[in-house]
């Protein structure tokens, strides 16, 4: 194999694409423009996206509310993070404002309170900073980067001693 050389790339037809889809719909939930832009990326033309989109959603492939609350549940619940950071990820999915209000309701607020907690617990046992004021600057702007609301975050450090 020769090195350098872009490699060739393959174009769907409408119903290639399709089925592609669906297969792709079927591994993970899927927000309507990342299917969208894979569709493009496969060489199809505008009308011929917007109408697999369109089957997609008529067969229940595409959900935004079921991709909303998937995204919301994994990105909490795995990657530990916060409200802010979530709703941030979900607007460059292309997901509606009023989608991402409803689903970051699914939140528990006292599992919201706790897994904060115990993200400024671990990260208070390895830092070394003697100075209080700068322990708590860097504790704050640390949850703060997991996009944890900042009234919370100092609700949190000015109750506790960490």
């Amino acid at each position: 194999m020769e090195q350098g050389l872009p490699k060739k790339k393959i174009v769907y037809t409408a119903l290639q694409a399709q089925n592609k889809a669906e297969s792709y719909c079927a591994y993970q939930e899927r927000s309507q423009q990342e299917v969208r832009n894979k569709l493009y990326e496969w060489g199809l033309y505008p009308n011929e996206v917007e109408n697999v989109i369109v089957e997609l959603l008529l067969s229940n492939f595409i959900n935004e509310e079921r991709f909303a609350l998937a995204y919301v549940s994994g990105k909490f619940k795995i990657n530990k993070w916060g409200k802010i950071k979530i709703q941030q990820g979900l607007k460059l999915k292309g997901i509606s404002s009023k989608m991402i209000q409803d689903s970051l309701k699914s939140i528990d607020m006292d599992d919201y309170f706790e897994q904060l907690n115990l993200i400024l617990e671990k990260k208070a046992a390895v830092l070394s900073e003697k100075n209080p004021y700068k322990r708590k600057m860097k504790l704050a702007n640390y949850a703060s980067s997991r996009g944890f609301e900042s009234f919370i975050i100092f609700d949190i450090l000015n109750n506790k001693d960490l």
